[in-house]
């Protein structure tokens, strides 16, 4: 081949490496989630320093999300008793898709084992996490978003997409 074309792919290889390793956002320190539960209780994420919290962004139109759901609760259910929580926020446009998600996990999850969730458009909803791109985006490959809070509040790891096995032993290392 001549070398014209390897000049070519030498500056296209730059170019995506450059594109790749562009520096992620800086995670927040000191979270803060502001809202109500999806059944109607206020929420303060500040309530829960002293615990690592695990906080999934999804969707109902989300399969991915979705999929995710009963490993989240299996993994709750197995860290009962330690400082450990799940928080979901739904970023469903509409209030009554998640409320049709509910209805069905309240019907088969007993509610002991049930996660607490927000929904990003109540009206009282805030965040410091610079979540409102990705709520605005909501693309295939915006959600999940997920997010580990250490015990200080702190963000301290943040997946895009499919949530891997890895989170459960940052989550561990940090219990």
């Amino acid at each position: 081949m001549n070398k014209s074309f390897y000049a070519l792919l030498l500056a296209l290889s730059l170019l995506l490496v450059s594109e790749f390793s562009q520096a992620q956002p800086a995670l927040p320190k000191n979270a803060q989630i502001l809202g109500k539960t999806m059944d109607g209780q206020p929420f303060d994420l500040a309530k829960l320093k002293g615990k690592v919290v695990l906080v999934m962004f999804w969707a109902t139109d989300c399969a991915v999300c979705r999929d995710k759901m009963h490993e989240l609760r299996d993994n709750a259910k197995g860290w009962q008793g330690k400082p450990f929580t799940t928080v979901l926020i739904s970023a469903d446009r509409r209030a009554s898709d998640v409320d049709s998600y509910n209805a069905i996990i309240n019907a088969s999850v007993p509610k002991g084992e049930r996660l607490t969730q927000l929904w990003a458009y109540e009206p009282s909803y805030r965040d410091s996490l610079g979540t409102t791109e990705v709520m605005r985006s909501r693309t295939a490959t915006t959600l999940p978003l997920t997010l580990v809070i250490d015990k200080k509040g702190d963000v301290v790891k943040r997946y895009q997409g499919r949530i891997p096995a890895e989170v459960w032993d940052d989550i561990s290392e940090l219990l």
